[in-house]
């Protein structure tokens, strides 16, 4: 399998457009993470060193620093989500002839719908993590990056719904109740967090900004 990582920006997209079924949502949604670490280091890095805005360099300076740390997360998330649904496409074509073949295929389908889950899963909660630094960024950041760190928040924003997608179509495979429900209740929690911070930092921009 390709690493996605090592594709120019015209291959990934040409990846995309293809009539296979990955790269697929739960790539885009990780790498709207890596754009949006990208994005909030750049204005962390914007701000420190600049002595007119010296005050905010104590909160900015570990913002950078796990802002940068984030990229690369995600870099592995919108490879192994490629991966992982892969992994569903093979197990369905697995032999099923015998007793033994339909228990270990179905086996397999569910292994392999859990990592489907997990690997979205994995991207909102880091996601969400992230957004605590993009709303430093907004508050805290050089102001005249400020429509930087809005670009931040808002990938950020939708690569949570996107993961969210994901990490839904993927449990409806599952056959564990329980997991299923603990699953769910994870993804609502981190959502309506996103959320809030999006709509916060969003009025706080459209005044800042001039809108």
């Amino acid at each position: 399998m390709k690493d996605l990582n090592e594709l120019t920006i015209t291959e990934f997209l040409e990846e995309l457009a293809s009539a296979q079924p990955v790269p697929g949502g739960g790539s885009v949604a990780a790498l709207a993470g890596a754009l949006a670490a990208a994005l909030t280091t750049m204005v962390a890095r914007l701000t420190l060193g600049k002595q007119k805005f010296q005050d905010r360099w104590a909160v900015m300076d570990p913002v950078a620093k796990r802002a940068q740390e984030a990229m690369p997360v995600f870099q592995s998330l919108l490879q192994q989500d490629t991966e992982a649904y892969q992994a569903v496409v093979e197990s369905f074509r697995l032999p099923k002839e015998t007793e033994e073949e339909k228990k270990r295929r179905t086996d397999a389908i569910q292994k392999a719908f859990h990592e489907a889950a997990r690997v979205p899963l994995e991207t909102l909660r880091t996601l969400d993590r992230l957004m605590e630094d993009a709303v430093a960024a907004v508050h805290s950041g050089n102001p005249n990056a400020a429509s930087d760190a809005g670009a931040a928040m808002q990938l950020i924003r939708a690569g949570a719904a996107i993961a969210a997608y994901n990490v839904w179509i993927n449990l409806q495979s599952l056959k564990d109740d329980a997991l299923r429900n603990e699953i769910r209740r994870e993804v609502q929690s981190s959502l309506e967090r996103i959320e809030a911070h999006a709509a916060s930092c969003h009025e706080k921009l459209k005044t800042h900004l001039g809108s």
